[in-house]
């Protein structure tokens, strides 16, 4: 197999692959960064349009590098994003964006950095030598490959490789359900003023006519219909498609198909049934389901849903939110339920980022060691690209003592991302 070589390999290139490669190839380490769809963004690949909730706790900014993304959004000309409040119930302001310019500036952002990116690369299986990961062996179109690295960051969603190196791992609730997926799409050329005239936020007059008549599917009791970027565009984020084991290919692809049905289904309701539709047509169909939950893997330190009520500012905290609990459908309802008082925010701990036993292991992003309670309020975008950002940066202090990740100085790491750009942690306000 051809031999890699890096200080840092980054397995996933969503949001907090993105952050942890960006930050580690700043910090003058050398990065391979490995994602195995053909483009970096995560969910904004699956879901194109998904705007970014979280950014703004309490309407602040978290700072870091989901604000310098922005920022270079905000500035082009024409804008590529803009700061929105969002439709929903308890969710703070969000930021609305142009998908295929804000992953160009990801790549760009890449780049600069200094980032070896290589897509269309799975991760297969960690070589263990004792309580460390001396190699991963990945693949490509042209065959199997071993990556050599002093650190390993698992921000790939699923944790496969983490969980086969031997960190224990936890999947859904109590019970073992997992939140749904969901395929989403965009409806073009639709008029926003008719669109939303009516005070029914969710369309739920509308979509229980529907699922009455048998036109749509009966979990559309509430329809997810928000302002896309571009005028008269809408985001449709309403198919949800239950018990799906999303480290299952064969299950994410019949998820696929049947979330594309409904999606025809519901876009053929919209502009027969909604006024404003009449004109529009589907656009940005997803290219598969986008998966919410799979492993929570377990940490040094597991974040609990107790531990956001009270708004707890961890001494290790890497970065605030307020997010509530945006728990869909691991039940029979889909809630997004307040999870700390009006005014208030919480911080995630690094520790929640660490393996409790693997010496250069890190992960982060949606399978950071946290409870269920937890885990439906701490996983948005920002956030993620955040907790990427600690690890990647923290990847630099272990390679440069060469200390175990457990042994990391949190204090100075805190340090470290405040300057950085890092708002609301080490005891600063928001």
């Amino acid at each position: 197999m051809e031999k890699w070589q890096a200080d840092v390999l980054v397995i996933g290139g969503g949001t907090a692959g993105f952050g942890a490669a960006v930050a580690a190839g700043r910090a003058g380490l050398d990065v391979i960064l490995t994602e195995s769809s053909a483009k970096v963004g995560g969910v904004m690949a699956f879901c194109p349009g998904m705007p970014w909730g979280a950014a703004y706790p309490i309407d602040r900014s978290i700072g870091g590098l989901m604000e310098e993304l922005a920022r270079r959004l905000f500035t082009m000309h024409p804008p590529a994003a803009e700061k929105r409040p969002c439709a929903l119930e308890n969710f703070g302001p969000e930021i609305q964006y142009d998908h295929d310019l804000a992953t160009v500036t990801m790549f760009e952002m890449l780049e600069e950095a200094g980032v070896h990116v290589h897509l269309n690369t799975t991760a297969l299986t960690p070589v263990m030598q004792g309580n460390n990961i001396t190699a991963v062996e990945v693949s490509d179109r042209h065959g199997p490959h071993i990556v050599e690295a002093g650190i390993v960051i698992d921000c790939s969603g699923d944790g496969d490789i983490s969980a086969k190196a031997g960190v224990p791992f936890t999947v859904g609730d109590a019970q073992g359900n997992v939140m749904g997926v969901t395929l989403s799409f965009q409806m073009i050329n639709a008029d926003w003023e008719r669109v939303f005239a009516e005070n029914d936020p969710y369309f739920s007059r509308r979509a229980a006519k529907g699922i009455a008549e048998g036109r749509l599917h009966g979990d559309l009791a509430q329809l997810y219909l928000m302002k896309g970027f571009h005028l008269n565009t809408v985001f449709c984020n309403s198919v949800v498609i239950r018990d799906v084991n999303g480290t299952d290919a064969r299950s994410v692809a019949n998820a696929t198909q049947e979330g594309r049905r409904r999606c025809m289904q519901l876009a053929t309701f919209l502009r027969k049934d909604v006024p404003g539709f009449e004109d529009a047509r589907m656009a940005y169909l997803g290219p598969t389901v986008g998966v919410r939950e799979t492993r929570k893997l377990e940490g040094l330190y597991r974040v609990t849903g107790a531990d956001l009520a009270a708004a707890t500012k961890f001494p290790d905290g890497i970065v605030c939110c307020d997010n509530p609990i945006d728990d869909v459908m691991r039940g029979e309802v889909m809630t997004h339920d307040a999870i700390v008082g009006s005014g208030a925010y919480y911080t995630i701990p690094f520790r929640s980022l660490v393996p409790k036993r693997i010496e250069n292991l890190m992960f982060a992003g949606r399978i950071i060691s946290a409870d269920p309670v937890a885990f439906a309020s701490v996983r948005g975008m920002p956030q993620c690209m955040a907790m990427g950002q600690a690890a990647g940066t923290a990847a630099a202090f272990a390679l440069k003592v060469q200390t175990p990740v457990q042994n990391i100085e949190t204090d100075k790491l805190v340090i470290a991302l405040q300057r950085q750009g890092v708002n609301g942690i080490g005891g600063q306000p928001l």
